[in-house]
């Protein structure tokens, strides 16, 4: 089946469990977010203290930051 593209309206969807889960991605997606919020440092900090820990405490600090738009599923 062959569609016509939709405009995604709804929230962000990350899958954990895919490639877009891996710890790059997301600091590549927090950089990403970070400028498109116009954050002085383009998300710099915010990657620091995702680096801090392990992969749950990446996870933790990414929802803590951009959870308010982003939905983050295992």
């Amino acid at each position: 089946m062959i569609r016509e593209k939709q405009k995604h309206t709804g929230p962000i969807i990350i899958d954990l469990t895919g490639p877009d889960g891996n710890a790059y991605a997301l600091m590549a997606y927090a950089k990403k977010f970070a400028k498109q919020l116009g954050w002085k440092d383009a998300g710099a900090s915010i990657i620091n203290e995702m680096m801090e820990g392990d992969y749950e405490h990446l996870v933790k600090t990414f929802d803590k930051a951009f959870g308010s738009f982003v939905i983050l599923e295992r």
